[in-house]
């Protein structure tokens, strides 16, 4: 596995999607035992894995989930809902198997690992957990940059190192999730640096603000995007600016699967604002990225319009952790068993249409 010790390596260009392979998909979904487009988006899905996996039998029976955590120095500005303890208490509860990623991970015989990339409050005594030690937090946003150059690529190798692993364990889905209390505050603030954005169209209620509450937030993010806009001339320095540890290892994780060629299920607002940096950093990375489900955060349909993408469930969730993702994996499942199970018109003998 390398160990990318600068920013030169987001250079790499995603690999590319077998289209040979999707017309001759997309071919023998007409041949099956159904209407054409019946099955709808699972005939999507079905053709966009066998391109993505260069295979006409794809598959998504070996998912791997990774977990990044990390405190926000933001957080002293009274952003959430909840205390900045929660961010290691999580921690804690994911090693435990007591939060909803394991209970999904376990649903799915999925592989879950937590990555702690900076808390105020350590976790080293938790064996089962990776460390990188990159700060106690980001730095206050409000105040000064999120991360230094050196934390920013650290973060970022994070995430690569995730994605190499799971490649070299023969995984066919990375799903990666992130915990970190203020981190949709993060989030928030970086798509609107993305996209151009106030923050009042943006802004939503994160681990469950009151009214009064998100008016603050919006607060918070517009002085900061005061500071830092006019300083801000690429993406990767928005992400430095406003972004947090894990936002940035998902972003790392994002770039590297594309680059290697892994199919990658994005979860909700924060991933996908994730997922939006890592298509501007690195085109045509959103290539190898399925959009598991549309979050209850207001922000997250604006960052779905700019990546041209169309989650596949709507269930009101906005945990985090990577949890839609998770409830979505078995949709990618049974599309690709009926995919490689069904039978064609000629093999069960039933007529085609008429001409």
């Amino acid at each position: 596995m390398a160990s990318h010790t600068s920013f030169d390596w987001l250079k790499i260009s995603p690999a590319m999607p077998n289209e040979q392979i999707r017309h001759a998909a997309l071919q023998h979904q007409a041949q099956l035992t159904k209407p054409p487009g019946a099955l709808g988006r699972l005939e999507e899905i079905a053709v966009q894995l066998a391109a993505l996996q260069h295979t006409l039998h794809p598959s998504v029976d070996h998912v791997q989930i990774s977990i990044f955590a990390a405190d926000h120095g933001v957080a002293t500005e009274n952003i959430s809902a909840f205390p900045q303890a929660v961010t290691t208490e999580m921690i804690r509860n994911f090693t435990a198997g007591g939060a909803a990623i394991n209970v999904l991970a376990r649903t799915l015989s999925a592989q879950l690992e937590v990555i702690n990339l900076g808390t105020v409050h350590s976790t080293d005594t938790l064996t089962n957990v990776r460390h990188y030690h990159l700060g106690a937090g980001t730095a206050n946003f409000m105040h000064t940059a999120a991360m230094n150059e050196n934390q920013l690529a650290a973060a970022l190798n994070a995430g690569s190192t995730s994605v190499e692993q799971a490649r070299a364990n023969n995984q066919q889905l990375l799903i990666a999730g992130e915990m970190g209390i203020g981190n949709t505050t993060s989030a928030t603030a970086l798509a609107c640096l993305l996209l151009n954005l106030p923050p009042a169209q943006v802004a939503g209620a994160g681990s469950g603000l009151d009214s009064k509450g998100i008016a603050h937030k919006i607060n918070v993010i517009e002085r900061a995007l005061t500071l830092h806009r006019s300083h801000t001339h690429s993406s990767l320095e928005a992400l430095r600016r406003v972004g947090g540890f894990e936002i940035a290892a998902l972003t790392g994780a994002y770039i590297r699967g594309a680059q290697l060629g892994l199919p990658l299920l994005i979860d909700g607002f924060i991933s996908t604002v994730a997922a939006l940096t890592a298509e501007q950093i690195c085109m045509d990375s959103r290539n190898w990225f399925i959009y598991a489900h549309q979050s209850a955060e207001p922000g997250h349909a604006h960052v779905l319009k700019a990546l041209d993408a169309i989650p596949l469930l709507d269930l009101s969730m906005r945990l985090g952790e990577g949890s839609g993702a998770a409830v979505a994996v078995n949709l990618l499942r049974m599309a690709c068993r009926l995919h490689n199970e069904m039978a064609t018109f000629s093999t069960a003998h039933v007529s085609t249409r008429k001409q």
